[in-house]
């Protein structure tokens, strides 16, 4: 039987998270059940995880008062081999990407407010900061928006800027890397959303003509338009959520065909399918993920994983090719303070 190697992030002790550092377990890509191998790298609260676009690295940040970031190469069997730590500059660093040709390293350290870069080497092993950019400003939420609080990086595929997602401050922010200094290069004006929305992350459609950006704080969905220059248009906003009651949303995502939008809203704890076949997200199902606090989630094939952080497990979906809405498979698998699924 052929199975494939997942890595699962989470909070440990230093965070007051359970874990003790980066989980592995086999997918059977046909059933889509997980089967634990246990933790394979003892890392501080590795909250977000990613991999190197060409080579076996896997980045790990560790979200700590002194933020790091951690790199391992991954063996044949999920293994993880450490291969450095680097600062990241900032305090609580939440999310990190790679860019699409690998050089580059890009942290989001959400209690610094601030994006970092690491030039990556040959061997995808990250050196010492290139960059670091610190945001400035606040929004009307005086206890999550007091401070900057970047909260995503979203490198462009096809060569536009870098987007950085700002709680904090209400805004998205644009960045030109000039790969020669490892600097970052700001594109203005950055694009704002509305007051107290709190942007979280960002989806990019496979079109590289549309994203749509999760609101923590007001749990809504905005829809912008991309164009070839590099801007962002603002084309709307939806709910997050159809159901009453307290609704943070978490992760937002494409699914792999283009046709659906996901969005895990943590409070009511589940997972809104919306239909992406009208000028507007259009939600055509809610399905509740078994915990109230959905975390992450990433869909692999047919099927969708989501780490509920407070439930303490993963659980997997498998999603209906022609509706999109995703149905449960098995029990839930258990690992503790969960926050991150990498395939």
């Amino acid at each position: 039987m052929t199975s494939e190697i997942v890595h699962v992030g989470g909070y440990t002790a230093a965070s007051g998270g359970r874990g003790d550092g980066i989980v592995a377990a086999h997918r059977d890509p046909v059933s889509g059940a997980l089967t634990p191998l246990g933790t394979v790298a003892v890392t501080d609260s590795p909250s977000f995880l990613v991999r190197h676009p060409a080579l076996p690295v896997l980045y790990a940040v560790n979200e700590l008062a002194e933020g790091q970031v951690s790199a391992f190469e991954v063996g044949e069997r999920g293994e993880l081999t450490p291969l450095a730590v680097r600062s990241s500059g900032g305090a609580e660093p939440c999310h990190l990407a790679v860019a699409p040709d690998g050089g580059h390293l890009f942290v989001a350290n959400y209690g610094g407010g601030s994006v970092a870069v690491l030039p990556l080497d040959g061997r995808g092993v990250p050196g010492e900061r290139s960059d670091l950019v610190v945001h400035e400003g606040h929004g009307p939420d005086p206890e999550r928006q007091e401070t900057a609080h970047c909260h995503m990086v979203s490198p462009d595929p096809g060569g536009g800027p870098l987007l950085a997602v700002d709680l904090g401050t209400d805004s998205i922010y644009r960045y030109d890397l000039d790969a020669g200094s490892g600097r970052l290069v700001p594109r203005a004006p950055r694009v704002r959303t509305a007051a107290g929305t709190g942007p979280r992350h960002l989806a990019r459609h496979p079109d590289g003509r549309r994203c749509w950006v999760a609101g923590e704080l007001d749990a809504t969905v905005t829809a912008y338009e991309l164009t070839a220059e590099g801007a962002l248009h603002q084309r709307g906003r939806v709910d997050a959520s159809g159901r009453a009651g307290h609704v943070q949303p978490s992760e937002i995502t494409v699914g792999p065909d283009g046709r659906f939008l996901y969005v895990g809203n943590r409070g009511v704890g589940t997972v809104a399918v919306f239909a992406l076949d009208a000028e507007l997200p259009r939600l055509v199902a809610e399905v509740e993920t078994g915990g109230e606090w959905p975390r992450h989630f990433v869909p692999v094939g047919q099927h969708l994983y989501v780490a509920d952080e407070r439930a303490d497990m993963v659980r997997v979906f498998r999603i209906d090719p022609g509706s999109g809405v995703p149905e449960p498979v098995g029990e839930p698998v258990e690992v503790p303070s969960p926050t991150c699924v990498l395939p």
